[in-house]
């Protein structure tokens, strides 16, 4: 399986400029890309091949006085930033010929300078080193000052450096891990657990265990109003405006690295003490339409589900997902009657059938539990046949954050 691990960076002045250069010039060929494919679109002519952009957008275009300061920056980031093109393409039309699972997706556009989020890549090719002193060499960039807040497991053949739209910078390395450091690491265990996901409490697990919402958005709101009522006072185009941009988005950035570092810590605490775990599948892009939109974006389940299915196929656990039409709330986990549907304000309800007070959520969590196949009857056998953990050897997870969450 593949990681990805994120050190932050400390660039000087100089450095900064320099990342800045690389920024623009891998974000010009990138733009040159897509406008050469859409001019040969527009004219009905036949798409150009990658090697042929690549001579026509980087070597002869550093021969051009208006190109020639792509020569300032290093050849792979150029490389790099065509190759993404080609695979934005290549997802696109995937996604119009139902090649490509997920959601469809729209034709690449031209980046801009004011993006959130730049980035450039280095392979090996690029001759980027890690120095003695633990500082990563890039070329034409120099030595930067990393902030280790781990060890690397493995020599990685990439680095990605990317400027947040707070202002930071990060060094993202993709590494492979090693299964049997990561089966000693979490050895099997014979505990199971279903999980309702809420916003009364975040999660409710079956043995009755509560987690309460850490609400990280709405504890910082009054925060986030004021910095960005100041940003919206300040005149367009002006430093003052710049800066006050850069402290809204920090104040954003400090919300979602506080909601990640929970989700890591609640996802590895739970893959760990649990072989097998029942969730429900929700509609979180439904639920977010409705008035509580705001509320389901804070919660942030959808990200915690993807920890716990990456970890569950690192560490051989078994993740199970039930259907979101599973009748969860409205069955009686005792006698199995079907109660009907029930108002969010009802937290508790009596059975009509057996008599039996029900948390409403722990019910549901323990009805996950079951209809995800890990309850056990009286005699002690299971409900459903047993579970097969995933293979590690065929599961890919490219793009997650390991965890902790580094600095």
């Amino acid at each position: 399986m593949q990681l990805r691990y994120s050190f932050a960076l400390y660039p000087n002045t100089p450095q900064r400029t320099a990342l800045a250069r690389a920024f623009g010039c891998a974000r010009v060929v990138f733009n040159d890309a897509v406008r050469a494919r859409e001019d040969a679109r527009t004219t009905g002519e036949a798409f150009p091949a990658a090697g042929e952009l690549s001579k026509k957008l980087i070597t002869e275009a550093k021969q051009t006085d208006a190109r020639s300061w792509l020569g300032e920056v290093s050849a792979v980031v150029l490389q790099q930033s065509l190759r993404d093109a080609e695979a934005a393409y290549r997802n696109f039309f995937g996604s119009l010929k139902g090649a490509r699972k997920g959601p469809k997706i729209g034709a690449p556009r031209f980046k801009s300078r004011k993006d959130s989020r730049q980035s450039i890549r280095f392979t090996a090719n690029a001759r980027w080193s890690i120095t003695e002193s633990g500082r990563l060499k890039l070329p034409k960039i120099g030595e930067v000052k990393v902030k280790w807040s781990r060890t690397l497991p493995t020599t990685p053949t990439s680095v990605t450096v990317i400027k947040d739209a707070a202002g930071r910078y990060f060094a993202s390395f993709v590494i492979d891990t090693d299964p049997a450091a990561d089966a000693a690491r979490m050895p099997d265990t014979d505990q199971s657990v279903g999980i309702d996901l809420g916003l009364t409490h975040f999660a409710v697990l079956s043995d009755g265990t509560k987690i309460d919402s850490p609400k990280f958005l709405r504890r910082a709101e009054k925060k986030l109003k004021q910095a960005q009522r100041e940003l919206s006072r300040k005149q367009k185009g002006s430093k003052n405006r710049e800066k006050a941009r850069l402290k809204v988005a920090r104040a954003h950035a400090k919300v979602t690295d506080a909601r990640h570092e929970f989700h890591h810590h609640l996802s590895t605490q739970l893959i760990r003490d649990n072989q097998a775990i029942g969730v429900e599948d929700l509609a979180v892009k439904a639920l977010a339409r409705t008035r509580l939109a705001k509320s389901v974006h804070d919660a942030g389940w959808s990200t915690f589900v993807t920890m716990l299915e990456y970890k569950a196929a690192r560490y051989g656990r078994t993740l199970i997902k039930i259907g979101r039409y599973e009748p969860t709330s409205q069955t009686c986990s005792v006698c199995g009657t079907k109660d009907g549907p029930k108002p969010l304000h009802v937290r508790e309800w009596t059975c009509a059938a057996c008599g039996t007070l029900h948390d409403r959520d722990h019910n549901a969590a323990i009805n996950i539990h079951t209809a995800a196949g890990l309850a056990v009857t009286a005699c002690g056998a299971p409900v459903r046949p047993g579970l097969v953990p995933a293979q590690r050897d065929e599961t890919g997870s490219h793009g997650f954050p390991p965890e902790p969450r580094a600095a």
